[in-house]
């Protein structure tokens, strides 16, 4: 074992070596080896020191069986931090782990350097170890069915936020909206009052709240809801910050496995392989880029397009250097722009082009009888599709319209709706959870089947109009 580990070290520090010849510069690496049960719990959990649940429970269950029935496997787990943190799994050869590790330094290379990690928080996991020591001790103190009964509540809502951005100061228009403004002294500060009382609704009847429609649902419960104790709310605060850290790695799935899996290629390439071991490596490659055929598989579909883009830089057509649209040589200098600045929507619609469709089988298609058939073969359409489906993470943009609805304190909630329409079971089982958070009567606006809909919760049962 201690001869493997040397083995490992030696493959870390040549890895690292090459990794920063290609211009990749990334945090200080932390590698640790550990068993599958260790690393699935991670996967499951998102994070190695968060809070427990029984949701995370059940995706650890499901994860860890198809491990155990080779169905599927975590190759890499790597945590957005400073220093970064890599998890190998045990049991994986030389080749195996020299692989991950190539691909993992790619991702901590995007981590420090995409503008969207720029607002993230690098130290989420003292911080997660923290709101999991203080969610322990709400539990010692009011139950621990009592705490998790609220957080199936504010977990069911989470996505709904206003992520973190470098480009509108999201928090704070999201504290002008409010209507209370005041010197921050801690990072909680904006999100409720810390003197022990729940906020107050502004006396003026006649102002709306909010003033416009906001997205961040979870922030707008947290200050307004009239039901929620202290508790709570330092609840709803602690899982708002967990999901701020996590939205950009869900913004930028695609483009960030592409990634890795384009400088893990290249790395790997430069080492020193056996003839075992190169073939190997490829018969890996060629697993882990398996084109997907009901999903798009991220690092396939990401690396074809940095091969692309860095063609196309590299090598203009005669034609576009004629017109100076590219002037050639600047392949490699593109690609570490598009890095720093795209994410999955930007990504695919600004790099995605009708060849890379056709060359990718990125075409639409629909269960007609027994057999799938192609239903749109327009690569615009197709990339307009994807782009569509990635807006929002993939989640339904719905915003707080009126907090105050008809005067009775009730909660008036409004989808976004661009031709996709929500799914009413589950729309059903989420209200009487919002019903929780607000104390009052909720009701959320949509479309179905071409017809504005309302759906209300009062408390005893759903219902439509």
């Amino acid at each position: 074992m201690e001869q493997e580990f040397k083995v490992l070290e030696r493959a870390i520090r040549e890895i690292h070596d090459q990794a920063k010849k290609f211009g990749l510069d990334f945090f200080p690496m932390r590698f640790e080896l550990v068993p599958a049960d260790v690393i699935y719990a991670f996967g499951a959990y998102g994070m190695p020191t968060r809070f427990t649940h029984w949701t995370f429970g059940k995706h650890f269950y499901k994860m860890k069986l198809q491990y155990d029935f080779n169905l599927s496997r975590i190759y890499e787990l790597v945590i957005n931090s400073n220093p970064c943190y890599a998890f190998l799994l045990e049991g994986n050869d030389l080749i195996q782990n020299k692989l991950v590790i190539a691909h993992v330094f790619a991702h901590s290379d995007f981590f420090k350097n995409n503008i969207h990690f720029v607002p993230t928080s690098r130290n989420m996991v003292e911080t997660m170890a923290v709101h999991a020591e203080k969610i322990r001790e709400y539990e010692f103190k009011y139950g621990r069915r009592e705490v998790e009964i609220f957080l199936d509540a504010a977990l069911s809502i989470q996505e709904h936020i206003e992520p973190p951005s470098v480009f509108t100061g999201a928090e704070d228009e999201q504290e002008k909206d409010t209507g209370h403004s005041r010197p921050k002294e801690t990072p909680y500060d904006d999100l409720w009052a810390l003197d022990g009382k729940p906020r107050e609704r502004p006396k003026e009847r006649g102002r709306k709240i909010p003033p416009r429609p906001t997205k961040d649902m979870l922030a707008f419960i947290m200050r307004h809801s009239p039901e929620l104790e202290d508790w709570q709310r330092d609840i709803l605060a602690m899982i708002r910050e967990e999901i701020r850290y996590f939205w950009p790695q869900m913004e930028t799935k695609i483009i960030n496995e592409g990634w890795a899996t384009y400088w893990h290629v290249r790395i790997m390439r430069e080492l020193d392989l056996t003839e075992k071991e190169t073939i190997d490596f490829a018969h890996l490659h060629a697993v882990v880029t398996q084109p997907g055929k009901m999903q798009i598989n991220p690092y396939y579909v990401g690396s074809k397009i940095f091969e692309d883009i860095e063609r196309r830089w590299e090598n203009p057509s005669p034609e576009e250097k004629k017109q100076n649209i590219r002037p050639g040589g600047e392949g490699r200098a593109k690609i570490f722009e598009v890095r720093s600045f795209e994410n999955d929507v930007s990504f695919l619609r600004n790099y995605l082009t009708k060849e890379l469709v056709e060359e990718l089988d990125l075409f639409l298609y629909q269960k007609i009888g027994a057999e799938w058939v192609v239903v749109e073969t327009d690569w615009e359409k197709v990339r307009d599709d994807l782009v569509s489906r990635l807006t929002n993470c993939g989640f339904p943009y719905i915003v707080v319209e009126d907090g105050d609805y008809q005067r009775r304190g009730e909660l008036y909630l409004k989808h976004c709706y661009e031709g996709r329409e929500l799914d009413v079971y589950y729309l059903e089982k989420t209200l009487p959870y919002v019903y929780l958070l607000w104390g009052r009567p909720v009701h959320l606006e949509t479309v179905i089947d071409g017809k504005t809909t309302v759906f209300s919760y009062d408390g005893k049962k759903n219902s439509r109009r």
